[in-house]
C-alpha cells in the first residue's frame, strides 16, 4: 500500500510537471530524481526551451556540480536579474541537501523560502540517488513548501510499448505490441537504454517490421535476461545450453557472485510462479506480486514453472543461497567453477 502511494504521488508531480510546463506555469523550484534517466534530461531539455531564449543561455542558464556549489553561489545565482528573458534557470548536479552542514543547509533552507519569483531552481539527481534524512525536519519542510520533487520511474507496460512504437516509426519502422514486449524483456525497461538499441536494431532490420530475430542479431541482452535463458536450458535438461550462457556471462567479466545472485532471484520467481499455478491463481497474481509492468515476464515465468515441481523449486532456491554464503565467507573457492557445478546439481536433480 505505501508504495502505491508513492508511486501515486511520483505521478502526480510528474503530470504537473507536464502541465505547467504546457501552460507557462513553471515553479520556482524543484528536484528531478529517479532512475528514468532519460525522461529526467528530455524534461530538463524541455525547461530550459521554455525559460532561456537560444543564444542567451550564458546570461540566463547557470549550472553547476554539486560538490562545488555552496549556498551562498546558489544565492548569487538565483538573484541575478534574468537579461531580455522572463525568467532564468539555475540547474545544480548532484548536490546531496542533507548531507551539507547545518550552516549551508539553514542558508539553503533560506533562499528556497524566499526564492526570487523570475528565478527557477532545478536540483538533478544523477550519480546519486535522491534520500531524504527525516530527522532534518526543518529541511524537509522547507523542500515540502517551496519544491516540486518530480521522480521519473519507469514508464508502464503500455506506455513504453507505444513509445517503442514511436521510436521505431520515427525510424522507418514498424513493431507489434509482443515485439516489443520482448525488447523490453530483453534489454531492460529503461528507456535511456532502449534508444540505442532501438537504433541499433532498425538500422540492421532488412525488412519494414521488426521481428524477433532481428533482435537477436544485434541488441546487447541485460543480465537477467541471460540469466532467464539459462535457467530455462536448465529446467528443460539442456545443460549444455545453460553452460555455454554461463560461459558466455563469464567471458564477458560478469561477477560469478552477480550470476549467482541473478539466478537466485529468478528461481524464486519460477517458484512463486509455481505455487501460483498449485494455488490456482493467474498472472496478474504474479505481476502484483514482483511488480510487473506487462504481463510478458508472467506468462514466461508461468511457462517455465510448468516444468518444475514445488520441491524441486524449492531445492533451486536454497542450493542457490547455500552457494551465496559460501562465496561470500570461504576463501580460496573457485566461483566459476562453483556455479558450473550449480548447474550440474540443479540439471540432475530435475531429470
Amino acid at each position: 500500500m505505501a508504495n502505491q502511494k508513492t508511486a501515486s504521488r511520483a505521478g502526480q508531480s510528474f503530470q504537473k510537471l507536464k502541465q505547467d510546463l504546457a501552460a507557462g506555469t513553471v515553479g520556482n523550484a524543484y528536484i528531478f530524481c529517479g532512475e528514468e534517466s532519460y525522461l529526467r534530461e528530455y524534461y530538463l531539455e524541455a525547461l530550459r526551451k521554455k525559460l532561456v531564449p537560444d543564444g542567451f543561455e550564458a546570461f540566463n542558464y547557470h549550472r553547476a556540480e554539486g560538490k562545488d556549489v555552496t549556498a551562498e553561489a546558489l544565492a548569487e545565482m538565483a538573484e541575478a536579474m534574468p537579461m531580455l528573458s522572463d525568467r532564468t534557470l539555475i540547474v545544480v548536479t548532484d548536490l546531496d541537501l542533507f548531507k551539507l552542514v547545518e550552516d549551508q543547509r539553514n542558508r539553503l533552507s533560506a533562499l528556497l523560502e524566499d526564492i526570487p519569483p523570475y528565478c527557477c531552481l532545478v536540483f538533478v539527481y544523477d550519480a546519486i540517488p535522491y534520500k531524504p534524512n527525516r530527522t532534518m525536519k526543518n529541511l524537509c519542510k522547507t523542500i515540502e513548501a517551496h519544491v516540486e520533487t518530480v521522480e521519473f520511474r519507469p514508464a508502464s507496460g503500455s506506455d513504453l510499448t507505444a513509445w517503442i512504437t514511436r521510436r521505431f516509426k520515427a525510424l522507418g519502422k514498424d513493431i507489434d505490441r509482443q515485439t516489443a514486449e520482448y525488447l523490453v524483456f530483453l534489454c531492460g525497461g529503461l528507456m535511456t537504454g532502449l534508444v540505442p538499441e532501438i537504433e541499433k536494431i532498425a538500422a540492421y532490420a532488412k525488412g519494414g517490421r521488426i521481428t524477433q530475430k532481428d533482435i537477436d542479431q544485434v541488441a546487447d541482452p541485460i543480465l537477467s535476461a541471460e540469466v532467464f535463458k539459462l535457467s530455462d536450458m536448465v529446467l528443460q535438461g539442456n545443460y549444455d545450453g545453460a553452460a555455454s550462457i554461463l560461459g558466455d556471462l563469464l567471458k564477458m567479466q560478469t561477477e560469478p557472485i552477480q550470476i549467482l545472485g541473478a539466478l537466485g532471484s529468478q528461481l524464486r520467481r519460477i517458484y512463486t510462479a509455481r505455487l501460483a499455478l498449485d494455488g490456482g491463481k493467474d498472472k496478474y497474481w504474479l505481476m502484483d506480486l514482483w511488480g510487473m509492468k506487462s504481463d510478458y515476464p508472467a506468462r514466461l515465468l508461468m511457462n517455465a514453472a510448468r516444468r518444475a515441481t514445488v520441491g524441486w523449486c524449492a531445492g533451486a532456491v536454497r542450493e542457490c543461497q547455500v552457494l551465496d554464503r559460501r562465496m561470500k565467507s570461504q576463501r580460496g573457492m573457485d566461483p566459476e567453477g562453483e556455479l558450473k557445478l550449480l548447474l550440474a546439481r540443479l540439471g540432475a536433480s530435475r531429470a
